[in-house]
Formats: structure tokens, C-alpha cells, sequence
């Protein structure tokens, strides 16, 4: 692959990540800004989501890892597979955060509903709607590990989807301590 190739795909992964990073600053202004308003339901964010934290905290450090055996062919497979699991993983624990904040009576939207957990909801799905196109690179970096089509020359693919699941994570961090903690 050319070198101009290999800019312009680099170039159009951060328009992208700066994009997302536009739509989440939107989304937590908003939820400032309507939580000043007042009428605002306190509840107490699930544990599953401090899971899902640590969980793709260590994912991205498996990729870093992984980096360093970009040509160990069965390395680099294990530590790609490990990651796509714990992404999954992070996932299930999204969704059993969501199963908890129905129990306390925190909805999306209908009768009972409050605008503070519909904020919750809607921040959370968007970052794992974008966690399932990190998902979707990640299976397909595993896919390309198991041909053998990185090595030190030739590892874009691999740095792309890294880059991508590292911004997801420190993403996720972000909006977890911003919820929590706000």
C-alpha cells in the first residue's frame, strides 16, 4: 500500500473520531444543561457498568501487547481473539447494567420514565453502537492476524482498528466517570 494510501486512511479514522468525539460532547452538554433544570431522578449507576470499565481498559492494553508481536503470527492472534471476547464481554455487561436500572425502576422512556435515565440510556447505547463497528474492526484485524497478513511492514489494518478500540476505551472511561460522578 502506498504511503498517500496509508495518510489518507489514518486521516479519515481521526475526521471520524473527532466526529464521535463532536456527538458525545453534544450529548454529556446536553445532559449538563438539563440536569441544571431540575426534576432530575437520582439513582445509583450499576456495578456492571465499573465492570465494563475495567474490562475495556484491559482490552486496549492486550492490543498495545499485541503490537509488540505484530509478526508472532499465534501471538498476535491470541491477544486480537482475547480482545474481541472482552469487547463482547463489555457488552454483556452493558446490557446487565441496563437489566439493574430497570429493577430500580430507571427507564428509557414510557410511564415512570425520567429524563435522567433516558440520558443514561441513550449516552451508553451510543458508545456501544459504536463499540460494535470496534467489534466489527476487530474481527476482521483477527481475521487478517490468521492469514498472516501483518507483519512490521505492513500493519495498518492492525493499527487502525487499535486506534479505533483505544479511543473507544478511553471514550468509555470518560462517560463512565461522567456519569457517576456528575
Amino acid at each position: 500500500m502506498n504511503l498517500i494510501k496509508k495518510k489518507s486512511l489514518k486521516q479519515l479514522l481521526w475526521i471520524g473520531i473527532g466526529a464521535i468525539v463532536m456527538f458525545f460532547a453534544g450529548l454529556t452538554s446536553a445532559y449538563i444543561v438539563r440536569k441544571a433544570e431540575g426534576n432530575w431522578l437520582e439513582f445509583i449507576l450499576p456495578d456492571w457498568f465499573l465492570y465494563s470499565t475495567v474490562t475495556i481498559v484491559f482490552s486496549s492494553i492486550l492490543l498495545i501487547v499485541a503490537r509488540s508481536y505484530i509478526n508472532q503470527e499465534k501471538s498476535i492472534v491470541r491477544l486480537v481473539l482475547t480482545t474481541l471476547i472482552l469487547g463482547i464481554l463489555f457488552s454483556y455487561f452493558q446490557f446487565r447494567g441496563w437489566q439493574e436500572l430497570i429493577i430500580q425502576g430507571v427507564f428509557l422512556t414510557g410511564i415512570g420514565s425520567n429524563v435522567a435515565g433516558s440520558f443514561l440510556y441513550v449516552i451508553t447505547l451510543s458508545h456501544l453502537v459504536h463499540l460494535l463497528g470496534g467489534l466489527i474492526a476487530l474481527l476482521v484485524t483477527l481475521i487478517n492476524a490468521i492469514r498472516g497478513k501483518y507483519t512490521s511492514n505492513n500493519y495498518l489494518g492492525f493499527e487502525l482498528a487499535s486506534n479505533y478500540w483505544h479511543f473507544l476505551g478511553l471514550l468509555w472511561v470518560y462517560l463512565f466517570f461522567f456519569l457517576k460522578f456528575f
